[in-house]
């Protein structure tokens, strides 16, 4: 099969498609045919090492985790659609032709591959039937990120929430469900390219923060969460109503890898409630270009990847 694999940190230049041997599963896994899947930041950092506002410790240990002089799983991609291609002898959750999405974050990544074995209780669900293969591989990451972090805010209707970071893969999630699901008034800050498309998933109010700053805004929220991971507690403090919540993408995304949550936004998606946000598709043999592109930060949502396994090296 065909894989995206690089052997040392450094540009996307590095990426090389090349032939692996394809995976076999064992007694509890499926093996997915990939469709689909996406470029996150989280790829292009692992890619270049480039680790952003971490210390010293921090980055000792990113390093005996992603590889010390190089990286120790060579195969990115944290996430992923396609169908069942073949199933291990103790499986009883699928069945070959299934398409399903799932996430590859606690299975060393490897979305960016033809072929990917996943455990039969991972990360993976049936693939919602309103959605292309594209659209369900951007939700594992950016859609159960929102859901998780959201959730810890205790949101109520009504309650003033700011997104800082919008329109981003996060960002896009947490405005839709924000206000669509938990029915809160949602402020989202992103730049001025983005303000129609924020406006479009529900915010009542959009900052542009090229033009202002939300903190001298004069207004308060109940909620305030940050997407990106660019804000500092102190800064937010500022503007949180007494008793707020301030979340931190970073800080509070722990643990927000659960087969529960892929299941309820898979019913919300297909009630159409919300939906993935696509910036780009680019085909597989491309994914040098996608990966430029998503590290330059202005993608608005997910840029996704075409599998199409007529791919030539």
């Amino acid at each position: 099969m065909k894989a995206s694999v690089y052997a040392q940190y450094g540009s996307p230049e590095v990426l090389r498609l090349v032939d692996v041997p394809r995976p076999t599963p064992r007694d509890h896994e499926v093996l997915v045919k990939v469709r689909a899947t996406t470029v996150t930041i989280g790829d292009t950092i692992m890619r270049s090492f480039k680790l952003p506002n971490i210390t010293g410790w921090q980055k000792f240990m990113a390093r005996l985790i992603l590889g010390w002089n190089k990286p120790r799983r060579h195969i990115l991609g944290m996430e992923l659609a396609g169908e069942i291609e073949a199933i291990g002898r103790k499986v009883t959750r699928f069945k070959p032709g299934d398409e399903v999405f799932a996430s590859t974050f606690d299975v060393d990544f490897g979305g960016h591959a033809e072929y990917k074995c996943l455990p039969e209780k991972g990360v993976i669900a049936i693939k919602p039937v309103n959605l292309t293969y594209e659209e369900a591989a951007a939700i594992p990451g950016g859609g159960q990120t929102a859901w998780h972090c959201l959730q810890k805010g205790r949101i109520q209707p009504g309650q003033k929430i700011l997104i800082y970071g919008a329109s981003g893969a996060v960002g896009t999630f947490a405005v839709q469900l924000a206000s669509r699901y938990f029915a809160a008034d949602v402020t989202g800050v992103c730049s001025g390219a983005n303000v129609d498309l924020v406006k479009s998933l529900g915010a009542s109010r959009v900052i542009d923060y090229t033009r202002q700053d939300f903190t001298q805004s004069g207004k308060t929220y109940d909620v305030i969460f940050d997407a990106v991971g660019k804000l500092s507690p102190s800064q937010c403090k500022k503007v949180l109503k007494p008793g707020g919540v301030y979340i931190n993408v970073h800080a509070d995304s722990n643990g927000g890898e659960k087969v529960e949550y892929m299941l309820i936004l898979k019913e919300l998606i297909e009630a159409g409630k919300i939906k993935p946000i696509i910036d780009r598709v680019y085909p597989f043999d491309q994914i040098v270009e996608a990966h430029r592109y998503v590290e330059q930060g202005h993608k608005k949502g997910n840029v996704a990847i075409t599998v199409n396994h007529n791919t030539k090296i």
